[in-house]
Formats: C-alpha cells, sequence, structure tokens
C-alpha cells in the first residue's frame, strides 16, 4: 500500500476510465468489481502516470462516511 500516509482506507485497484480536462480529470477505478470515482488534478494524472489499465491505490481520508442500509 501506500507508504508514508496516515489514511488506512487504501484500496488496490486498476484505473478503468481516465476523462482528462484542462484543470481537473475524472479516474474511474475498478476495486474488486466496485467503480470508486475521483476527481483530481490534470497535473496529477501526468505526475502520477495515471492511464487506463494500470494499477493504483485509492486512497480515501475523509472526515465523514455514510452508510446505507443494502
Amino acid at each position: 500500500m501506500a507508504q508514508g500516509l496516515s489514511a488506512r482506507n487504501q484500496l488496490r485497484g486498476t484505473v478503468k476510465s481516465l476523462k482528462r480536462g484542462d484543470i481537473v480529470s475524472e479516474v474511474v477505478v475498478d476495486v474488486a468489481g466496485q467503480e470508486i470515482v475521483a476527481v483530481i488534478t490534470t497535473s496529477s494524472v501526468e505526475r502520477l502516470g495515471i492511464a487506463e489499465g494500470k494499477p493504483t491505490v485509492v486512497v480515501i481520508k475523509a472526515t465523514e462516511v455514510m452508510l446505507e442500509n443494502a
């Protein structure tokens, strides 16, 4: 997993799709059949080398997490 981070919610996945914008980009990551969508800066996409089909780690650090009955 990602080292040097205090976030405990780290999920391994594969980039399913990438929609680049001028300033921000939408990254869809497949994590064990579930999709997680992140919006990050396009410069971060370039710096991290994010591309469709590449493995990645989704790091979730939030002050609030909501649950719903299944």
